[in-house]
């Protein structure tokens, strides 16, 4: 049986999506090493303890795989910038776990370049165990549409990607995208790449009847819903969004359409709120929006495929994704995505087929895709049917299989 020491440093695949730094990552750990549980292999999650009250050993992802909280520094919450130190902590961490359950793992698979620095240290302390990497997203890539200083990578990250890349044995990428930025920003060696997308878990991301959505999540039969779902940062390209809805109306919709997001927390505090959250919602101010815009705060993996359903269409306005997994959950359950064409966005949504790519921080393009949606039925209907059967091909049991192909490659 392969045993695989997945490591997930910065956050953990269980933690409630929607905040500072969960999202996409989160789900991608956290239904890899569920499916590849189903396949009889081994995974041991390790992530960095941020809760003092939370058991260090977790077996939700069953099949004996465990999700192992190792501590590293304060247990509490802490920004990606201010864990790096902690690194050689969360390492010795796991070779002591290691050491006590007498178990020898057959590759290490780690997730964003922290992770990979210290899979890089496991892999000196165990003799050479190989090293599977995926980045989930790039500095170069972030500073190429940073609009600030602040959201820019520092050099600490942009030096230790490059180091990640060197000492990986594999380098897993989601997109041909990807490959190409990580070929021509970083000069990375194409042997060590395969390109296997994230997958999506087919089972819980299905087309539900639409009133049945709309009751779950509380709407009207009548109500119309556009929805964002992801971290709420510049990156994401929200005001683009709601730019946007501000002058559908323009349009002549036969009912009106509210934008629901899901993300960060809308109601904290104004001393406790995020920059981005506060500008955002005195954009909304600033434009009038009222009650067309609300902001939903954080909401649970098992509630999503309601309000996937429930939506006439799901929006990404990203600057940047390495992929798009809410892209593909929303597929998923039959409804059609307006997509920046950026990074795997560009590869996972087929224009006028699954949906509509639009150049970003366009939104006047938005908004006109937005309202031949909103306006065609017949041609809404049609690319929600499609886009669910399209992400069919993404399932989990699909894409888990080609990365234990990488394992089963490398194993000593």
């Amino acid at each position: 049986m392969l045993r695989i020491a997945m490591l997930s440093y910065h956050t953990c695949p269980l933690a409630t999506l929607g905040g500072k730094d969960t999202g996409g990552m989160n789900v991608y750990v956290r239904d890899l090493t569920c499916e590849l549980g189903r396949m009889g292999i081994h995974v041991d999650v390790f992530t960095r303890s941020q809760d003092e009250h939370v058991p260090h050993v977790l077996h939700d992802l069953g099949y004996g795989n465990r999700v192992v909280h190792i501590t590293a520094g304060p247990e509490e919450p802490k920004s990606k910038s201010a864990i790096a130190d902690y690194i050689p902590e969360f390492v010795e961490g796991i070779k002591k776990f290691a050491a006590e359950k007498n178990i020898h793992y057959d590759a290490i698979h780690s997730h964003y370049w922290m992770s990979g620095i210290a899979a890089e240290q496991l892999s000196d302390a165990w003799g050479g165990t190989p090293i599977v990497h995926m980045f989930h997203t790039l500095g170069e890539m972030k500073n190429r549409v940073a609009r600030s200083e602040d959201e820019r990578a520092d050099a600490n990250r942009l030096d230790g990607e490059r180091r990640v890349l060197r000492r990986a044995d594999r380098i897993i990428v989601a997109t041909l995208a990807e490959f190409t930025q990580l070929r021509f920003l970083y000069q990375a060696d194409p042997r060590k790449m395969a390109i296997i997308p994230p997958g999506v878990d087919t089972s819980h991301f299905y087309p539900i009847p639409f009133d049945e959505a709309k009751q779950f999540i509380g709407l009207k039969p009548e109500d119309r819903m556009a929805l964002f779902v992801g971290r709420i940062e510049p990156l994401k390209g929200l005001d683009t969004l709601i730019h946007a809805m501000s002058c559908l109306d323009l349009h002549g919709l036969p009912l009106p359409v509210h934008l629901a997001i899901i993300g960060g927390e809308p109601n904290a505090l104004p001393e406790n709120m995020s920059e981005e959250m506060a500008r955002l919602q005195k954009l909304c101010d600033d434009l009038c929006m009222g009650g067309m815009v609300v902001f939903l705060g954080k909401r649970g993996q098992d509630t999503l495929p309601y309000y996937y359903s429930a939506a006439e269409v799901v929006v990404m306005p990203s600057l940047y994704e390495s992929f798009g997994m809410v892209a593909l959950e929303a597929m998923a359950c039959g409804t059609p995505v307006i997509a920046s064409e950026v990074g795997g966005l560009g590869y996972l949504v087929q224009d006028g087929v699954t949906g509509y790519t639009i150049p970003d921080s366009d939104p006047e393009a938005l908004c006109e895709k937005l309202s031949w949606l909103l306006n065609d039925a017949p041609l809404h209907d049609q690319m929600g049917v499609a886009a669910a059967e399209y992400a069919k091909s993404y399932a989990w049991e699909v894409i888990a299989a080609q990365i234990a192909n990488v394992y089963g490659e490398l194993k000593k």
